[in-house]
């Protein structure tokens, strides 16, 4: 299996926040990428790559990043031999090609014929979370139909449905679909699906159809890769695995509170995520 994170992101909120915070704390976290932000002991995306390699999740990982920070990924993933890195080839939000997109340039670029597993490069799990479960379920739907995908989901808020893509799923937790945003009235679900999906193989080639048929749509359509999951979903099985919770960093507070989080509760930094 190989792995994709996504990483070619602006952190236009945070930054945002950050150069409007008045207490000059954060400072130091001005123009750095939402993923390289330091968290704990090491910068957000080195947790995943300790992880994935740990468990032996995957053999290789790709990093799509875009122009503006490919520098600054470069340098990072030198400290790696098993990462590589991409570059969208953009400079401002303005020009993002959307991260389905992104994940096809991962696809082309290293000729990928392999499970991906896809990850966004801004989220981090609960240290209950097992990249080895996630491993096993896999194997399970596989063994039900070797076009079977993975997804991961947790337990949201009444009132965070708004904020989410959120699952449907029937009793053997295959998923009937994905609403993106609904209202609490608009589903029985709460069923929230973060950026972490495992495509199979046979899934892959259905990205250039996705993007052929997105192609003049607007780019909201095309960015979040969500998009792309509810899209395969009636088209071949998805199924889930779930865990009991994430952190997105998508702006200041929630970046303080990821950080600390893994300064002062995580137990077991070596294991975590394995």
């Amino acid at each position: 299996m190989k792995a994709v994170i996504l990483a070619a992101g602006y952190g236009t909120r945070l930054q945002r926040d950050v150069a409007s915070d008045s207490s000059g704390k954060f400072a130091h976290l001005a123009g750095i990428a939402k993923p390289l932000l330091p968290v704990g002991h090491c910068a957000l995306i080195s947790h995943w790559v300790q992880a994935l390699t740990t468990s032996s999740f995957v053999d290789c990982i790709y990093v799509v990043t875009n122009d503006l920070y490919q520098a600054a990924f470069k340098e990072w993933a030198a400290h790696f031999t098993n990462v590589k890195i991409v570059s969208d080839q953009t400079r401002t939000n303005d020009e993002r090609l959307g991260a389905v997109a992104c994940l096809q340039i991962a696809v082309k670029h290293f000729n990928i014929e392999d499970h991906v597993v896809v990850i966004g490069g801004d989220t981090l799990f609960k240290e209950d979370f097992s990249l080895c479960q996630v491993k096993e379920k896999f194997s399970d739907v596989q063994a039900k139909c070797v076009d079977s995908c993975l997804v991961l989901s947790y337990q949201c808020r009444e009132e965070e449905t708004r904020k989410y893509g959120i699952l449907e799923a029937d009793n053997d937790l295959r998923v009937l679909c994905m609403k993106e945003k609904p209202l609490p009235s608009e589903t029985k679900s709460r069923r929230a699906c973060p950026c972490f999906y495992i495509f199979s193989k046979k899934s892959l080639p259905l990205l250039d159809a996705f993007l052929e048929e997105k192609r003049d749509a607007p780019i909201e359509e095309r960015d979040a890769p969500g998009n792309f999951v509810s899209w395969i979903i009636p088209r071949k099985p998805v199924y889930i695995h779930q865990i009991s919770g994430r952190f997105d960093v998508g702006n200041l507070p929630s970046y303080i509170e990821c950080d600390l989080y893994f300064k002062e509760k995580l137990q077991d930094a070596k294991s975590y995520m394995v």
